[in-house]
């Protein structure tokens, strides 16, 4: 049986408050292109916000994100 994972990362989460959980997040967000880790709106702007902008799917990309920081929790 399966283990269902807690979800941490929601897409009205900062996105330096998500990649505060965990630096290695900051790769994920890098793989959808988005470069909002080095940029001023990161510390401003939510995952569902800056996912408009960039043109990307923001439940797939918080699932990634939770991918990521549940795995790194094991």
């Amino acid at each position: 049986m399966k283990k269902k994972i807690e979800q941490k990362i929601t897409k009205d989460m900062i996105i330096d408050d998500v990649i505060n959980l965990d630096k290695r997040l900051g790769d994920v967000f890098l793989g959808f292109g988005m470069h909002c880790i080095f940029c001023h709106l990161g510390l401003e702007e939510t995952v569902e916000e800056a996912a408009k902008v960039h043109d990307v799917d923001c439940d797939f990309l918080v699932k990634k994100l939770n991918e990521v920081y549940n795995d790194n929790k094991k």
